[in-house]
């Protein structure tokens, strides 16, 4: 059976460049692009991105009145097949920045979205893998509202707490680039020191 290439964007929310979350991203996208999917990583360093303000205008059809770097984002999120978001956990949750970003997404609510399949990538210096629970239900709250869409993997990269000190745990960084290399395969969950990953059937 041959698999359909697949037009994949990882958004790499931190603000730290170069920091493990990203680093984690880079992994994705090496495993996604050696597979032939058609891959785009967007980092949210240097980005314009607002708050949204609630006004609702984009429920009426029109883009977003805020004209900052989200619009063309949102554009690239809704002709995507599969999304992946990667961030580092703030206070047990996800970045602001991402859930800024994921604020601006509202005019994807009434819109034509094509995106299925959506990815996490997380790290985060508590040991416990449970302190990544607050983010997957966060996300879980997104997803929620495009209902043809659903969360189809998860890394928590859990013990990981210095700048850089993902290069230290080559499984966490060898999980991300197999997910990636099979983001068509919704099999049976990976599991590996100091990490969990969870792939989830439709």
């Amino acid at each position: 059976m041959v698999m359909e290439n697949k037009n994949v964007i990882v958004i790499s929310t931190s603000l730290r460049k170069g920091g493990n979350s990203d680093l984690l991203a880079d992994a994705f996208v090496k495993g996604a692009m050696e597979k032939g999917n058609h891959v785009e990583k967007i980092s949210l360093v240097s980005q314009d991105i607002h708050f949204c303000k609630g006004c609702l205008v984009c429920q009426k059809g029109t883009e977003c009145i805020i004209k900052d770097d989200a619009n063309e984002i949102i554009h690239k999120i809704k002709d995507a097949d599969v999304i992946v978001f990667a961030t580092p956990v703030y206070f047990y949750e996800m970045s602001g920045q991402m859930k800024t970003l994921l604020d601006r997404t509202n005019p994807l609510f009434i819109d034509d979205y094509h995106f299925r399949d959506v990815y996490l990538l997380a790290t985060c210096a508590d040991e416990n893998e449970k302190s990544i629970d607050n983010l997957i239900h966060g996300l879980h709250g997104w997803i929620d509202c495009f209902e043809h869409s659903s969360l189809r993997g998860v890394i928590k990269g859990v013990g990981i707490d210095q700048y850089g000190d993902v290069n230290n745990h080559h499984d966490i960084l060898e999980q991300a680039y197999e997910m990636g290399k099979n983001i068509e395969n919704r099999g049976n969950p990976w599991r590996g020191k100091k990490i969990i990953v969870e792939l989830n059937e439709s």
